[in-house]
């Protein structure tokens, strides 16, 4: 169920536009209310909002400041302006911040219906786009983009790294598989993906961890084995320093990215 948060001082419209939504979404999703920018940053506080609907003239706290500090958020909400003021600056401002729409009073239900449909279609793509960030290893995939530019022991040496990412791996073991002195496969590793052999080694194994965290119910002890580590804890270790969390907080999050776009 997603959360739209209403923002507006005037009880009139900001009940007008908590009915109407009530109305268009029959159940599907939560309309809650605020009755100034203050109240809905204390609320914010403690509740997450898919979208925020907020007027731009309040007292205190107007709808372009709150719409600017809940940008800090960790997962801020997408945001639709109302106003009863056709202001070119205001307007602009709007749109710096990122709000999918800004709507005057007095509002038209239809306008303001089609307005969320698409905000909310914004924030489902924003959700699978943090999903997918959460994925990807960022210095991974600067290497893979240059792997097509890999001299052959390069590109055969990763090849290799990947179908053995369960087993124990050493740099001379795969030297030796390529016929090269260690030494030198060293630096040409080095050289030409940007990452020592252990931190591609360590990125990969974490790489595919998270995989295994969000497309199975494989138990972490069971997802260190198939990455190649001989203990748990070792691996719990190793993969919050990359992450900054644990396996198990990372597959509730990656989990709730999925329950969010559904």
């Amino acid at each position: 169920m997603k959360t739209i948060l209403v923002v507006d001082d005037e009880p009139r419209t900001r009940e007008g536009v908590r009915k109407a939504l009530e109305a268009w979404s029959n159940g599907k999703h939560r309309i809650a209310t605020a009755t100034s920018g203050v109240e809905a940053l204390e609320w914010l506080k403690e509740n997450e909002a898919n979208l925020l609907v907020t007027d731009i003239r309040m007292p205190e706290i107007g709808g372009l400041e709150l719409v600017e500090r809940i940008s800090r958020l960790p997962h801020p909400p997408v945001t639709i302006i109302i106003s009863g003021h056709p202001e070119f600056d205001y307007a602009q401002k709007a749109l710096q911040f990122g709000v999918v729409e800004y709507l005057l009073k007095p509002l038209d239900k239809l306008k303001l219906v089609q307005a969320v449909e698409l905000a909310l279609k914004r924030e489902e793509e924003q959700s699978r786009i943090e999903r997918m960030e959460k994925l990807v290893d960022r210095k991974l995939l600067e290497s893979a983009g240059q792997d097509n530019r890999y001299s052959p022991p390069v590109q055969e040496a990763i090849k290799y790294l990947d179908d053995h990412l369960e087993e124990p791996l050493s740099m001379k073991e795969v030297a030796d598989f390529l016929h090269m002195n260690a030494s030198y496969f060293s630096v040409l590793f080095k050289e030409q993906t940007g990452l020592t052999f252990t931190e591609y080694v360590t990125r990969r194994r974490i790489q595919r961890a998270k995989e295994l965290l969000s497309g199975t119910r494989l138990s972490v002890a069971e997802i260190a084995e198939r990455v190649g580590y001989q203990t748990d804890k070792y691996f719990v270790k190793v993969f919050r320093s990359l992450e900054g969390t644990s396996p198990g907080q990372y597959r509730k999050s990656v989990s709730a990215s999925e329950e969010t776009i559904q």
